[in-house]
């Protein structure tokens, strides 16, 4: 297989993952259970109740909060306290739109809780710069003693910039291409995933695909922004000058191209029509519906989308393109279609998101949260217990991913996943990924947007994302 590249795509919140590079649009969600205290259950509080929660007095040291942008947390300190009877774990879930900020509140005013917090990959050189995580190589944590067990791109997410181990996740995220089995076989004779593979090559070879789906009768995929995960092969700044090779431009003119030549079903990320692309038939939308000049459709309401929609053309969408994650996206969502679905390689190596886990430099008690993050994310009964309680979430601890190799995941056809996940992982280089990514990614973004709905021409569009790097960021150089 050709040797590839990372991309540079970082954007915040599992449920606003992939949709900036094409335009896309989302809506982003989460919630959290209230229950009250005691020595066998945790406390989740919404963001709303978090000044409560920081407020909290140290009940003693068998008392941890946890600050968290994944509900995933709540679960972890669950079975920790069934592990260790006598603790009590405060689970804080924020709203990621909400949680940089709850966090600069409550540490830049010096609280002492939360004692755990947490992290994106977007988020945390900020984070680190801003001395917020303890420092995890001295004693008495010793993390450098584990850098071998786990995954190499994620071991070094959680340094800072002096090699200073900060965070660690319990999971790995690369990106793959989520491919329709027995669509594969009709047009393409064969289901391999070696096979397909070839099919997303490079972006003219994913045009090439897209027309000869199109051609029997379906479409290549639900959306324009699902090769997002592998837009870039190089950084957006280096040496402090913004870089846009000819990379990004090829993969905009990828995106006005699945849009304009009508090669998707435009239906947009996270809308009810993407979801219900992965069981089967939906509706062929059209461009004006998936860029909302048309509000006719409302395709973020389920009921009214399919009486709006009665009656339309209807494809079968072939490929997804997420991060490991959405193996448990998928599972959720393909129902009559498990079973008949793949995983391959995409045109570059991506990941998208992760949660890394730190300890607040604040906290009065740092060596139970320690024992903590170690539970989560350096324990192997830990990750088999996650493996199986997550129904196939990644972990990244080598030795359990390695364990797992030959595990079978029957939606996908008996695929071993993740074996697949840990070699895809193997080729995210990290140093591509630069704290400006999320704030360039959208303007680019937009700027795909403009020119595929001819709001503004690719002159116009692209001048104006300069404008918007020049003016959010002053310290970059910008050549135009």
């Amino acid at each position: 297989m050709k040797r590839k590249k990372l991309m540079s795509v970082l954007l915040a919140g599992a449920m606003v993952l992939g949709l900036a590079a094409c335009g896309g649009n989302g809506q982003s969600a989460g919630t959290s259970a209230s229950s009250e205290p005691s020595s066998s259950e945790s406390v989740t509080q919404t963001e709303e109740q978090t000044g409560e929660a920081a407020d909290t007095q140290a009940a003693g040291g068998n008392k941890l909060v946890v600050w968290t942008l994944a509900k995933d947390l709540e679960t972890f300190a669950d079975y920790y306290m069934e592990k260790n009877p006598d603790v009590v774990i405060e689970t804080v879930v924020i709203e990621p739109a909400n949680y940089v900020t709850k966090v600069q509140t409550a540490l830049n005013g010096g609280q002492k809780e939360p004692d755990i917090i947490v992290g994106e990959p977007q988020m945390l050189e900020d984070f680190y710069d801003a001395g917020y995580f303890e420092d995890l190589n001295q004693a008495p944590y010793n993390a450098q003693d584990y850098a071998d067990q786990i995954v190499d791109y994620v071991w070094e997410v959680g340094q800072d910039a002096d090699g200073i181990q900060r965070a660690i996740s319990y999971q790995i995220t690369p990106a793959g291409i989520y491919y329709r089995r027995d669509i594969a076989t009709a047009v393409f004779g064969t289901d391999d995933p070696e096979e397909v593979g070839k099919l997303f090559a490079d972006y003219p070879t994913i045009l090439n695909t897209a027309q000869t789906l199109k051609d029997a009768g379906y479409r290549i995929f639900a959306s324009d922004a699902e090769i997002n995960y592998f837009s870039g092969d190089s950084a957006w700044v280096i040496d402090g000058t913004l870089n846009v090779d000819q990379g990004r431009h090829n993969y905009m003119d990828l995106c006005i191209s699945l849009y304009k030549d009508d090669l998707t079903a435009y239906a947009n990320q996270w809308s009810t029509p993407w979801y219900q692309a992965m069981a089967g038939e939906v509706p062929i939308l059209s461009a004006d519906i998936q860029n909302y000049a048309d509000d006719s459709v409302d395709v973020w309401n389920a009921e009214q989308f399919a009486e709006a929609t009665a009656g339309m053309e209807t494809t079968e969408v072939f490929a997804f393109g997420l991060p490991s994650w959405g193996v448990l996206t998928m599972r959720d969502n393909v129902m009559e279609t498990s079973g008949k679905w793949g995983v391959c390689a995409g045109p570059a190596y991506g990941f998208g998101g992760g949660t890394f886990i730190g300890i607040s430099s604040q906290s009065e008690r740092k060596d139970l949260a320690w024992d903590f993050l170690k539970f989560c994310t350096l324990n192997e009964d830990t990750a088999n217990w996650w493996i199986a309680t997550s129904e196939g979430d990644t972990v990244s601890l080598v030795p359990v991913l390695e364990a797992h190799a030959e595990d079978a995941n029957e939606v996908y056809g008996g695929q071993k996943l993740y074996a697949f996940w840990l070699e895809q992982a193997k080729g995210i280089d990290y140093s591509k990924i630069t704290r400006y990514d999320k704030v360039i990614n959208d303007a680019w973004g937009s700027a795909i947007t403009a020119i595929k709905t001819g709001e503004k021409t690719k002159e116009e569009a692209i001048s104006e994302f300069y404008d918007v790097v020049e003016s959010t960021y002053p310290e970059i150089t910008v050549n135009r």
